[in-house]
């Protein structure tokens, strides 16, 4: 494997990781919010990864973005956004959850920067014998 696809099969999973960053970071922006009806309620993102085979060597990619959950309905009859029966719905969003999915990314995004770190002290190694 060159050093090339070294540094792009890092870089794509670590785009991959950001955007898996960024609905965590949507989550948990929404999490706790209501809304007057079920369709209209938050419901939590995850990306959905899928491996690519491209020339030899695996990257990964982010194939779509998903809402997942059952929004909870509560009664609230006070609510300004409660409906006709006084029930509002809160945000399908497990905020302990995302903070755990946070974790594991920030350690996955941290392992690609490691590896290309490693990736580019070997690079300029081997540029030094050939001086």
């Amino acid at each position: 494997m060159s050093p090339l696809n070294t540094f792009t099969i890092a870089g794509r999973a670590m785009a991959a990781q950001l955007v898996r960053l960024n609905t965590i970071a949507s989550n948990l922006a929404n999490a706790g919010s209501v809304a007057g009806t079920a369709e209209t309620a938050y419901r939590a993102l995850r990306p959905v990864f899928a491996t690519r085979y491209a020339g030899g060597t695996a990257t990964v990619d982010v194939t779509a973005v998903e809402r997942i959950g059952t929004p909870d309905k509560r009664s609230d009859p006070n609510h300004p956004l409660a409906d006709a029966d006084g029930n509002v719905w809160t945000a399908a969003v497990d905020a302990n959850q995302e903070l755990v999915e946070m974790v594991e990314t920030q350690r996955q995004y941290a392992n690609n920067v490691e590896v290309l770190s490693t990736a580019k002290a070997l690079a300029l190694d081997t540029l030094r014998l050939g001086r």
